[in-house]
C-alpha cells in the first residue's frame, strides 16, 4: 500500500481497548489520528497505555479531510447521530453493536450510511474466530448434512454493580438488557451460519438476581425458515458465567461451538476439533477476551475499503439480528408466536 488508512477513534470507554490493540497490531495499514472522548479523565487514563493523539473536539475530526473512517464505540443511543454526521461528511464507519436502540433508529441508521454511499461494517466479532470460519466452512461443503436442529446458550453472568453503573440494562442507552448487549453477538453468528428464523416462541424477564429495567434472562423456541428446529436461552443471571454455545445438528453430523473450539461429531464416528479455548467475557469481568477476532473485523474492514465492497458484517446484515430480538421480545411480552418477515 501506497499509504495507510487515517482513522479516528469515538469513544475511549469499557469497549476501546481491543480495538486499540487492534489498530496497533495492524499499524502497517492504519494511522490513529485521532482518539476522541469528552472526557478529560477517560482521554488521560487511555493515554497511560496508548500512544494516539487524543482529542475532545468531534467537529475537528468531522471536519478533518483526512480522516477516512471512524470507529464508534459510544453507547448504543448515540449512533444514529453519529452515523449521520459522519456519513455526510464522507467517511467509513466501523460501529460497535448493537446498531442502536431500536430496529427503527437502526434502519434509520442503515440507511444514512447507504445513502452517502459509505461503508458501514458492525463489530461482531465473533464471526472471525478460527472456529466460527471453520464451523462455517463445514456448512458451506455441506459436511454437517442438512440442518435439523439448532441449540443455542448464552448462560452468563452479571453482577448488580454492572447493573449500577448509569444506563445500564435501560431501553433509553442500551436498548434492552441480556438479548440486545449480550447475546446479540451468538445470535448474528447463529443466523450467519443458519439462514433466517421463520417463527419464535418466547420467555423474557428479569430474575430476582438484579435490579434493571431490561430484561435478563430470554427464553424461546425456534422455527427457522429452511425448516429446522430451535432453541435459546440467554442470561446475565447464571453465576459464575460459561461459555456461549451454538450446536448444529445436520442430517451428517453434529458440531458444538463453545469458548473458541469447534467440536464435530460425524454420524460415521469420524471426531474432529479445531481451536483453542479462550475466555468470551462470559463471567464478572466483560472485556475477558483476547482481541484476535476484533482484529478480524478490522481488517475485514479495511479490505473492504480496498475492494469497494460491503464488510463481512455489514450494517444492512446486522439488522437481521434486530428482528430477531424484536419477535423474541415480542413473542414474550404478547404470549403469542411471532412470525419474522422474510429479509
Amino acid at each position: 500500500m501506497s499509504s495507510k488508512h487515517r482513522i479516528a477513534l469515538i469513544g475511549l470507554g469499557m469497549a476501546v481497548t481491543p480495538h486499540a490493540r487492534s489498530l496497533s497490531d495492524l499499524g502497517d495499514r492504519t494511522l490513529v489520528v485521532h482518539a476522541f472522548s469528552r472526557s478529560e479523565q477517560r482521554r488521560k487514563a487511555f493515554a497511560d497505555r496508548f500512544d494516539f493523539p487524543l482529542t475532545g473536539d468531534l467537529d475537528r475530526i468531522a471536519a478533518d479531510p483526512s480522516v477516512e473512517a471512524v470507529m464508534i464505540l459510544t453507547p448504543p443511543n448515540t449512533h444514529l447521530e453519529l452515523v449521520r454526521r459522519f456519513a455526510a461528511a464522507g467517511k467509513h464507519i466501523l460501529l460497535e453493536k448493537p446498531l442502536e436502540t431500536t430496529t427503527g433508529r437502526a434502519e434509520e441508521l442503515v440507511g444514512a450510511a447507504e445513502a452517502a454511499g459509505v461503508n458501514l461494517g458492525v463489530v461482531f466479532q465473533h464471526r472471525f474466530r478460527v472456529a466460527s470460519e471453520h464451523l462455517r466452512e463445514l456448512i458451506e461443503d455441506g459436511d454437517l448434512g442438512e440442518l435439523t436442529v439448532v441449540n443455542v446458550q448464552c448462560p452468563w453472568w452479571r453482577p448488580q454493580s454492572y447493573y449500577d453503573e448509569p444506563g445500564r440494562g435501560t431501553l433509553e442507552r442500551d436498548g434492552g438488557g441480556v438479548l440486545i448487549t449480550q447475546a446479540i453477538h451468538t445470535l448474528d453468528l447463529m443466523l450467519s451460519l443458519t439462514g433466517p428464523v421463520a417463527e419464535v416462541a418466547a420467555v423474557c424477564g428479569t430474575s430476582r438476581l438484579h435490579r434493571m429495567e431490561g430484561e435478563d434472562f430470554a427464553g424461546a423456541g425456534l422455527r427457522f425458515a429452511n425448516g429446522a428446529l430451535g432453541a435459546l436461552m440467554a442470561t446475565t443471571a447464571e453465576y459464575p458465567g460459561r461459555a456461549e454455545q451454538i450446536e448444529l445438528i445436520g442430517t451428517g453430523g453434529t458440531a458444538v461451538l463453545a469458548a473458541g473450539v469447534v467440536s464435530v461429531h460425524y454420524q460415521g464416528g469420524r471426531e474432529e476439533r479445531v481451536g483453542e479455548e479462550q475466555g468470551t467475557g462470559g463471567g464478572a469481568d466483560p472485556m475477558a477476551f483476547p482481541h484476535d477476532a476484533h482484529l478480524g473485523v478490522l481488517a475485514d474492514f479495511l479490505d473492504a475499503i480496498e475492494q469497494n465492497r460491503p464488510p463481512r458484517a455489514s450494517g444492512r446484515e446486522a439488522l437481521a439480528v434486530h428482528h430477531l430480538i424484536d419477535a423474541v421480545l415480542r413473542s414474550s411480552t404478547e404470549r403469542r408466536t411471532v412470525s419474522l418477515e422474510p429479509a
